[in-house]
């Protein structure tokens, strides 16, 4: 009981601290990414110097994600609103096309109204601008933590020599960053084959928005589970819209069920490895946990926390136990 309460204030501590502690853990992530460069940098350039060019292109690949996501999911929200009535004209017409082959809609026409579409399709819009904020103090985060995390290195090193606590500790945050950086290649490689394998199915398909759909499946597949399954359902409303008919969503859902399966079920497991297997249960949780706590940043965040949170555990004996139960992976494996 005790443990259970403890968990359940951590938790609510965490969710009431989010536009603190959201930045902040974005932060430490971006910083494990890009250390290396900075490190590599100072061997040849002085540290002023490296630190800025460091933050130059970690702020190009944010701008270069946020630009690509407003992109996509802006259009996206744009274009429904912009055809709403022709939305709203064509869900008649396959309520009506129900109606002739003896199935009651009626349920269904006072269910539905085109303007909460548009409502959401405003509200993403929205989400989209306050990114811009979080993003803003995020970076803040960023160039404090990385003026100092060779200073924090050091004093782990050096502590670690009296206090061997210390010294795992160090040795646990060199490898979790390994790991992190290693996680996000994996991802990012996938991302990009998915999204591009959604673009090229959708202009065969004669989808409309076919870029901003392979560009929303990219973004989204940072998300496991959770965004490759909104990354298919999306195109498949709005083919069902477009076409209006439900064998084309159908065979467009297929196709796309098709493709996610192909690179997060075979490919993305053999470019992984063993080194990052982690239970699928686990990552479901994780994600879910996060997207609970800190919405759609929690999502993302959910499993690199999680890498984190294993990889400290294995380095202790007293609890490794929990990084092998919790891992995936079976007795043996490395």
């Amino acid at each position: 009981m005790l443990g259970l309460c403890t968990a359940i204030l951590a938790a609510g501590a965490l969710h009431w601290a989010e536009a603190i502690l959201a930045p902040v853990a974005f932060a430490l992530f971006a910083i494990a990414l890009v250390w290396p460069l900075q490190r590599a940098a100072q061997a040849r350039v002085p540290q002023t110097v490296a630190l800025l060019a460091t933050v130059l292109v970690a702020l190009t690949v944010l701008v270069a994600l946020t630009t690509a996501s407003g992109w996509g999911f802006g259009r996206v929200a744009r274009w429904v609103i912009a055809e709403a009535g022709q939305l709203q004209l064509l869900y008649a017409r396959n309520l009506e096309w129900l109606e002739t082959r003896g199935i009651d809609a009626s349920g269904l026409a006072e269910q539905f109204d085109m303007r909460r579409l548009v409502r959401v399709a405003q509200a993403v819009i929205l989400q989209l601008q306050g990114i811009v904020s979080f993003l803003a103090l995020m970076l803040v985060f960023v160039i404090l933590g990385l003026l100092e995390v060779e200073v924090a290195r050091r004093q782990l090193a050096r502590l670690g020599g009296e206090r061997p606590a210390l010294a795992g500790l160090l040795r646990a945050l060199e490898r979790t960053a390994a790991k992190l950086r290693a996680y996000m290649l994996v991802r990012t490689v996938m991302s990009l084959a998915t999204g591009l394998a959604v673009w090229g199915f959708a202009r065969l398909a004669g989808l409309d928005l076919a870029a901003e759909w392979g560009v929303i499946a990219f973004v989204l597949n940072y998300i496991p589970f959770i965004g490759s399954l909104l990354a298919t359902l999306f195109p498949t409303l709005f083919a069902a819209l477009q076409f209006g008919t439900w064998q084309a969503a159908v065979a467009v859902f297929l196709a796309l069920q098709a493709i996610q399966f192909l690179s997060g079920s075979y490919l993305e497991p053999r470019l992984a490895g063993a080194r990052l297997a982690l239970s699928p249960f686990m990552v479901l949780l994780a994600v879910f946990l996060g997207a609970l706590l800190w919405g759609i940043p929690g999502a993302f965040i959910g499993v690199p926390a999680l890498i984190a949170v294993l990889t400290l555990c294995e380095e202790f004996p007293g609890s490794r136990w929990v990084a092998a139960l919790l891992s995936g992976r079976a007795p043996g494996e490395g």
